[in-house]
């Protein structure tokens, strides 16, 4: 399946678009300037919509356009062919991840349960507890630069602020704690937050809190 796409169009502008991983990285080139973005794949509804001479891919969260295509370029079977391709991972990233929360939400629920608590071996705990608090300050880094291009700066900037602290310091658990609670803070914006921001899930369902 076809994971690159380029696209020239008639005023001298080159699209370049390449699935790598879990996002699509566009370039787009003028005589005038170049404009580098990265859209990441479980943002994207994966049913495109026709706009005369284009195919746009639209945003889970509000429905604005995220990916816009010149129909039919380079040639019919290079354009349907990796339209396909990023229909098919647009769909499995975004599985992937309702997976993800959907485990969480097991593990949060977990602790109401009243059937008796099964015995652990611990001797491994503090390993884990290690491994569990882990933090990699590229994808918050991502994750920041994400949510500050598609949603509203002010709306979560303690959010934004709590991820640069832990991203300057990310085995500082203080900072996790902060992150936690900014991001209950956000209200009806979590869903957003973790569409924009998939990392977030991760570091949200190893913390054991409830928010």
């Amino acid at each position: 399946m076809l994971t690159r796409l380029v696209q020239k169009h008639r005023f001298l502008v080159t699209q370049e678009l390449d699935i790598v991983d879990d996002e699509v990285r566009v370039c787009i080139k003028s005589p005038w300037r170049e404009e580098k973005l990265r859209v990441m794949l479980t943002v994207l509804n994966p049913e495109p919509v026709i706009k005369k001479s284009r195919l746009e891919f639209t945003s889970r969260v509000n429905g604005e356009t995220l990916l816009s295509l010149y129909s039919g370029r380079p040639n019919t079977a290079q354009f349907n062919d990796f339209v396909s391709s990023l229909k098919q991972r647009a769909q499995e990233e975004y599985n992937a991840f309702a997976g993800l929360k959907a485990s969480a939400n097991r593990q949060m629920f977990a602790g109401n349960s009243d059937e008796e608590a099964p015995d652990f071996d611990t001797s491994n705990a503090d390993e884990a507890a290690r491994a569990r608090h882990e933090v990699d300050a590229e994808k918050v880094d991502d994750a920041m630069r994400m949510l500050t291009t598609y949603l509203d700066a002010e709306a979560i900037g303690p959010l934004i602020l709590a991820l640069e602290a832990l991203k300057a310091d990310p085995q500082n658990e203080s900072h996790l704690d902060r992150v936690v609670h900014a991001f209950s803070a956000v209200g009806v914006t979590q869903g957003a937050v973790l569409t924009y921001a998939p990392y977030l899930g991760v570091l949200l369902s190893d913390e054991p809190r409830g928010w």
